[in-house]
């Protein structure tokens, strides 16, 4: 939408007391696990001075603005940081039906149990979950029901989550069309548009692979590990080759990388603030407290090289 200038990099300053807070429509992007960063960019956003008044997300990055917008974040936060890998796994209710490897009803169903439901037309700020329709092809952003129905929705990844079902409509992951939900949100009156994006470049460094320790051979983890890698095999005495559900995963962010910059060139919002898209696996939720803080340094980062004054306000 606007050019910037970098030349100036002022933090925005906190307000005087009275003074009426700039106000922020945040577009928040899919990406598993990685998005467990716009906790950061959010906490960041805030500590900034800045007033978050609308919120459009795609799959994770719907989960987290639904949260913020409940008031829950910080419920939210202090859960997810005590994550252990096994608690992840507990939260996977597994099928071989329906068209997905996981059902989703456990994790939605700890979600509610955690902070409860609403309908987001009562939320005290705007919000939208971005979905697909698979039948009719076509983007559609929910604004109203039940707020972890649209959740659910959105965060449907294709083979691994089952569709949801929702007003007659056979519903998935929003980022096959739009991982970076700008367009909900062009006509909201803010003064700024951010968005927070899971699929900046590559970082070089390769993502390690943690080996099994042989003295937990009888532990119910190994037993699980034993069995994805017999229906996720790797060559005997090689590196690591990944698995099917590993290169679903590496597949999609490299479409959705690409799907993003399309979107983004095509509406570009007043300030980007972008992760690397390898900077974890999609379901490395135990890494919350790292993920969180790359998060916050990324958007103390963007914001330092944000020109405030070089960004016109947008039409109310």
């Amino acid at each position: 939408m606007k050019v910037h200038d970098t030349s100036a990099a002022p933090i925005v300053p906190e307000p005087s007391a009275g003074a009426r807070k700039p106000t922020v429509a945040l577009a928040l992007g899919a990406g598993g696990a990685k998005g467990l960063a716009h906790i950061g960019a959010i906490e960041e956003i805030v500590a900034q001075g800045f007033e978050i008044t609308a919120i459009a997300g795609t799959s994770m990055g719907a989960l987290i603005g639904g949260v913020y917008a409940m008031g829950k974040l910080d419920v939210y936060r202090d859960w997810v940081c005590t994550l252990a890998k096994l608690d992840v796994f507990k939260l996977l209710d597994w099928t071989f039906s329906g068209g997905g490897l996981i059902k989703g009803e456990k994790i939605i169903g700890t979600m509610r149990e955690l902070i409860g439901d609403v309908c987001i037309e009562e939320l005290p700020l705007a919000f939208t979950a971005v979905a697909t329709d698979l039948d009719r092809e076509r983007e559609v952003w929910l604004t109203r029901g039940s707020l972890f129905d649209a959740i659910r929705a959105s965060i449907a990844i294709p083979t691994v989550f089952r569709p949801h079902h929702l007003d007659g409509r056979r519903l998935v992951d929003g980022a096959l069309l739009n991982p970076v939900p700008v367009t909900p949100l062009i006509r909201d009156p803010a003064d700024y548009l951010f968005a927070v994006s899971m699929d900046g470049p590559a970082q070089m460094a390769p993502v390690a692979i943690e080996e099994i320790d042989p003295a937990d051979e009888g532990s119910f983890r190994h037993r699980v590990g034993e069995f994805f890698g017999r229906i996720l095999p790797h060559s005997e005495g090689k590196p690591r080759e990944p698995g099917a559900l590993d290169l679903l995963y590496q597949s999609m962010d490299l479409m959705q990388a690409n799907l993003s910059r399309l979107r983004l060139a095509a509406y570009e919002p007043d300030l980007l603030i972008q992760l690397p898209r390898n900077m974890s696996t999609a379901y490395e939720f135990y890494r919350a407290r790292e993920l969180i803080e790359h998060g916050r340094e990324q958007a103390r980062e963007a914001l330092a090289g944000w020109s405030k004054s070089a960004t016109p306000l947008r039409p109310s």
